[in-house]
């Protein structure tokens, strides 16, 4: 026997042995397909559905080159198995505690809410009070008038923003990964926005009825499109512009994005940029809306 049919001989031995076990993985779990993974961020909801139906698209699907005809083996492999295997990675909650997911978001839900009621009812409780014209005398502007009743309520809010906190952290073990300073620097500035927007609806009430009424109205939409109770991603496009508008939508970003991912100010620029801009809007239309006078 020469060497060049013995050695024609072992490779055919050797491919007859891989076919085989290349079968015999294939008719397990594992197969020997080529691996994908597929890494998504677990602390938000559907996000599991959603790196699913991304990978499910026909632009991950490989092209099969046409086979030409020949004799079908005795265990021919199944043709409807996907060209490569899919490997979910969950980050920042692969347990899917949903606490991680919902107190975060409860921080800035509750601050809106307290903060709107505050100061929605400093100017309607002077005029019904008829402590209006004390104020009204005073040497001062409208903008100190504005500050002076928001100041107070900085530091009512600011320690309850540390008590929820607290709450999320040891009770509800929450992670805090990220900056404590950055955490509580960004609660005041959305603290100081939430505020002067309840108290630019006090300057266009004309009772305490109705501040109530246009807070409770503005705090809804901040609920239902900020990306606290549904995706936000999987929102219509027109409800996206909307709640891009909103506080809390930014907020929620931020929050969750220092307790459970860590991030720093340079990945947070754009939220923490829209928070100020809102907060300087509002001021500057409640100091244009004030009313000098008790007409």
């Amino acid at each position: 026997m020469s060497a060049a049919s013995s050695s024609r001989r072992w490779r055919i031995r050797a491919t007859s042995r891989s076919r085989a076990r290349c079968a015999t993985r294939r008719s397990s779990t594992r197969s020997c397909s080529p691996a994908t993974r597929c890494s998504e961020s677990r602390y938000r909801p559907s996000s599991s559905a959603r790196c699913a139906a991304a990978t499910a698209r026909p632009s991950w699907s490989r092209p099969t080159p046409p086979i030409p005809s020949r004799p079908a083996p005795r265990s021919a492999p199944d043709s409807t198995a996907p060209p490569f295997e899919i490997r979910q990675h969950a980050r920042y909650n692969p347990g899917q505690v949903s606490a991680l997911n919902i107190v975060p978001g409860l921080l800035g839900t509750i601050l809106t809410l307290t903060m709107l009621i505050f100061t929605a009812l400093s100017v309607t409780r002077e005029v019904e009070r008829g402590t209006m014209e004390n104020l009204l005398s005073m040497p001062i502007d409208p903008l100190e008038i504005m500050l002076g009743k928001i100041t107070p309520y900085i530091v009512i809010g600011f320690l309850q923003a540390t008590l929820i906190v607290a709450a999320a952290v040891f009770l509800f073990k929450v992670p805090l990964l990220g900056d404590v300073s950055l955490l509580a620097a960004l609660s005041t500035l959305f603290i100081a926005t939430n505020l002067s927007v309840g108290y630019t609806f006090s300057t266009l009430a004309q009772n305490q009825l109705q501040a109530i009424q246009m807070a409770m109205m503005y705090f809804l939409p901040n609920m239902l499109l900020s990306g606290f109770l549904f995706p936000f991603a999987g929102m219509p496009l027109w409800a996206q512009w909307v709640g891009e508008t909103l506080p809390l939508t930014h907020f929620v970003r931020i929050v969750r994005a220092i307790m459970l991912k860590g991030a720093s100010l340079s990945v947070l620029h754009f939220d923490v940029a829209a928070l100020a801009g809102l907060m300087l809007i509002a001021m500057t239309i409640a100091v244009l809306r004030f009313r000098r006078t008790l007409d």
